[in-house]
């Protein structure tokens, strides 16, 4: 494989320019990418990611009600008069089929609109880990892997994801000279892979989550190739380019 790859460690980490025309991954394992897959498997329309709660207001004002969610948190919590938050598991057939589901999330939904000028983005997790992985193998772009971490900071489970995906990638065969997070995140899934819930379950930000959400929501978050679900970005709107017809 002759595709340039590289990895952004956390949102600040990257510019404009650095994934513009590229094959982009944006991963939140905890938990935005996670309950974005989530939502598609189960049947929603789509999802329009949104930096903060003016733009989700300002949208959903211009939708017929009945027909979208508007959904998010801060700081981990849910907010205040929104339909749901970021926990996956509440987003069930029952809730989201046929909804537009507007998402304000603190970490994963400013990770996708900062790199809006990707020629493709693609919403990844360990959820749809192959097809991810199938994906990028068919891209003639170069592929940038966007890790949105938590407040600018680097995340275990985020780092633990792109570096599965690396890994499935190359086969478990990392060509020379890559850049230094290409082989960190591709080092740290050798030595942790085989025990991906153990390893999350200890991250920084599953111990912040530990009161907000329950364990099932981050043990449902660890689940590789759940689905084949593959949410991309058209048009500002993330909708399904694979799995359960919508």
């Amino acid at each position: 494989m002759t595709n340039e790859l590289d990895i952004f460690m956390a949102v600040p980490s990257f510019k404009e320019e650095d994934v513009r025309d590229k094959t982009v991954v944006v991963i939140d394992v905890l938990r935005a990418c996670t309950t974005m897959i989530t939502a598609i498997d189960n049947g929603a329309k789509g999802i329009i990611p949104v930096e903060n709660m003016d733009a989700a207001g300002r949208i959903s004002q211009s939708l017929d009600s009945p027909q979208y969610l508007l959904c998010g948190e801060k700081d981990g919590k849910k907010i205040e008069g929104y339909h749901l938050g970021n926990a996956p598991l509440e987003y069930t057939p029952d809730m989201v089929e046929g909804k537009t589901v507007i998402l304000n999330t603190t970490n994963g939904t400013k990770a996708v609109k900062k790199a809006v000028s990707a020629e493709k983005l693609i919403i990844g997790s360990f959820l749809n880990m192959n097809k991810v992985v199938e994906e990028l193998r068919t891209a003639e772009e170069s592929i940038a892997i966007i890790c949105s971490g938590w407040r600018g900071r680097l995340s275990l489970e985020d780092m633990l994801c792109a570096g599965n995906i690396v890994y499935d990638y190359y086969d478990g065969d990392l060509p020379e000279c890559m850049p230094d997070s290409v082989n960190i995140a591709f080092g740290l899934y050798q030595k942790f892979g085989d025990d991906l819930e153990g390893m999350i379950m200890q991250s920084s930000h599953a111990r912040r989550l530990h009161d907000i959400i329950s364990p099932e929501d981050i043990t449902y978050s660890c689940k590789v190739n759940y689905t084949d679900a593959l949410p991309i970005l058209e048009d500002g709107m993330i909708i399904n380019r694979n799995g359960k017809e919508t």
